[in-house]
């Protein structure tokens, strides 16, 4: 104290009759009292006024503090001289008094009791009180913690809504002291309880073993089965026979079923549980089920470049090949005729049970078209239809739809020696035809265009007799010759030995098409369809005026007449579509 503050207090207690000695004696006494009290603690005061708004507590300092009234919970039972517990917030404010607070007093007593149980392991009752992100606040005797979801229970908890409300027990797993935030667990205590069933369970597993368990969660990859305090895992693959998109076309959460013991890790305490082996094998009795024949239903569950599998029921499928798909049509993909997800029906055409195999058909459920093609399209009837396709080797014709024939090269034209369909025809075109066979066994049909009008060949015998004189126009350029095209419209052939009675180092050049040639026949075959003629026998015993025409028009070499004498072998003529020509 200061010096004039100790004249004063000295000055004080002379006036109330102490000697100075006591009174200093007092005044220490005082001062230790006040030592005592420390800011942040908690504090009894005794209750000396009890005002509108505010309580007033002696705590045995120097001056009183005062508590508002709405912190004290049992405000009607206090009466002047009660001793209360108050936390001391601090010892003076702005104003020179005291700061106290019931509340925090009350909050203190409690966060120690939370306190002393986080390091016994106390469980302790609390109540929950509203749903919050990631969990729910629990008022936990007076103060609000945390329990995150989880925390609840072994089990995922789906409907956190239901819970508000209810008490339950709990347990301390963390206190944050700077913020005053507090966790709590239930499923802890629930762990502890099951602990012995969970081992009792393990113990006693074995494969082949069969146990009732709950639907706990659902992923991608299968189910996770509670097994009454131990998880297994049911894989995707042994939830169904059939295929399974995702476990949850098979079971639900909480769904209470019965699984069979497949594997068994005892240190990684893994499970692997089996769903499907307890349903019977749907390949049992399945010739009696589904004898060849037998007309089914099913769905579209995959399809390749080669066919449609198709889903008669749980872990029975077939396959549809695309040659079972349509009578007359030619399917180049599956996804012509049908589509993932379709309903269809079908018969099965073969099964093997060994291997798991069933063959079927769609266009069995239809009369085969094929079988009354001969009394629609006779031999020899005539017909119209579309050039689909072209080949090297001819033309497909449509005659309707789905029904195609075919016009091999040599069956387009009597009289031209054609190298290429599209010489003739175009792609999109209609063209007449006339059937020439019909095989049903190997779906082929065989068609004519040239046999639309009649052999000529009979009249080309009298119109190229050996010997008989034409003019004919150069059409192309083969190597061995020429092909001309000659009066009737129909090609003959000269070969490089007759366009010239010397040797044509050049015939591209000697010989263009487009060119008239003086030719004379000299070979006639009607059965081989040939004509082979002659511009060195044309020539012989014409006039020198004659023969240098010819040999300048094609810029060969000179002869004269006696050159011409000799009467030359005519050769080996090509026949029609020969390689000679290519």
């Amino acid at each position: 104290m200061s010096d004039e503050a100790v004249k004063t207090t000295l000055d004080f207690g002379e006036e109330k009759g102490y000697s100075e000695s006591e009174f200093k004696e007092l005044a220490a006494l005082y001062e230790g009292t006040l030592g005592r009290i420390s800011q942040g603690e908690i504090v009894k005061g005794r209750i000396v006024h009890i005002g509108e708004n505010e309580v007033a507590l002696d705590i045995g300092f120097k001056s009183e503090g005062a508590v508002p009234k709405n912190e004290f919970t049992n405000l009607s039972e206090l009466k002047i001289g009660d001793e209360v517990e108050v936390f001391l917030e601090s010892i003076e404010d702005k104003d020179g008094q005291l700061v106290l607070s019931r509340k925090r007093a009350d909050f203190m007593r409690i966060w120690e009791r939370v306190t002393r149980s986080y390091e016994t392991g106390e469980v302790l009752k609390g109540k929950c009180v509203r749903r919050i992100k990631g969990g729910i606040v629990v008022d936990l005797l007076g103060i609000d913690a945390f329990l995150p979801g989880s925390q609840i229970d072994v089990r995922p908890v789906r409907d956190f809504d239901a819970l508000i409300g209810k008490e339950m027990d709990f347990r301390v797993v963390k206190i944050n002291h700077p913020s005053e935030n507090v966790v709590v667990s239930h499923k802890v205590l629930v762990e502890e309880e099951i602990a012995d069933q969970r081992k009792a369970i393990l113990d006693s597993l074995e494969k082949g073993q069969i146990l009732e368990g709950t639907v706990k969660a659902i992923s991608d990859f299968g189910v996770f089965i509670d097994l009454g305090g131990v998880d297994g895992l049911v894989h995707i693959t042994d939830l169904s026979w059939g295929r399974v998109s995702h476990p949850s076309e098979i079971v639900k959460l909480d769904q209470t079923i019965n699984v069979v013991v497949l594997d068994f890790d005892a240190e990684k305490k893994r499970i692997s549980l089996g769903y499907k082996q307890l349903q019977p094998h749907p390949w049992e009795n399945i010739e009696t089920k589904y004898p060849v024949g037998t007309k089914v239903s099913g769905k579209v569950v995959s399809l390749t470049d080669y066919g449609a599998f198709i889903e008669i029921e749980k872990g029975i499928e077939g396959l549809i090949h695309i040659s079972e798909m349509s009578w007359t049509q030619h399917i180049k993909h599956p996804s012509q005729m049908v589509s993932m997800g379709q309903i269809v029906e079908a018969v099965i055409l073969s099964l093997d049970k060994e291997n798991k195999k069933i063959s079927l058909g769609i266009k069995q459920l239809e009369p085969d078209p094929w079988m009354t093609l001969l009394q629609k399209y006779p031999i020899g009837s005539r017909h119209s239809g579309i050039v689909r396709n072209l080949t090297n080797f001819g033309v497909f014709v449509e005659l309707e739809q789905g029904v195609d024939g075919l016009i091999h090269i040599s069956d387009l034209s009597w009289t031209k020696k054609i190298r290429h369909p599209g010489e003739v025809v175009k792609k999109g075109e209609t063209i007449d035809v006339v059937i020439l066979g019909i095989d049903v066994e190997q779906r082929r049909i065989s068609l004519g265009h040239k046999q639309l009008s009649d052999n000529p060949w009979e009249a080309f015998a009298d119109s190229y007799k050996i010997g008989t004189e034409v003019e004919g126009k150069v059409v192309r350029i083969i190597e061995k010759g020429v092909i001309v095209e000659l009066p009737l419209g129909v090609d003959g052939f000269v070969p490089l030995s007759q366009l010239s009675q010397t040797p044509v180092k050049n015939i591209a050049e000697a010989f263009q098409p487009g060119d008239s040639l003086p030719l004379s026949v000299i070979e006639f075959d009607r059965e081989s369809k040939k004509i082979v003629l002659s511009a060195v026998e044309y020539l012989r015993g014409k006039e020198q005026k004659v023969v240098d025409e010819y040999i300048a028009q094609h810029k060969l070499p000179p002869v004269t007449l006696k050159d011409t004498l000799p009467v030359p072998p005519p050769g080996n003529a090509p026949a029609e579509g020969s390689s000679t020509e290519n």
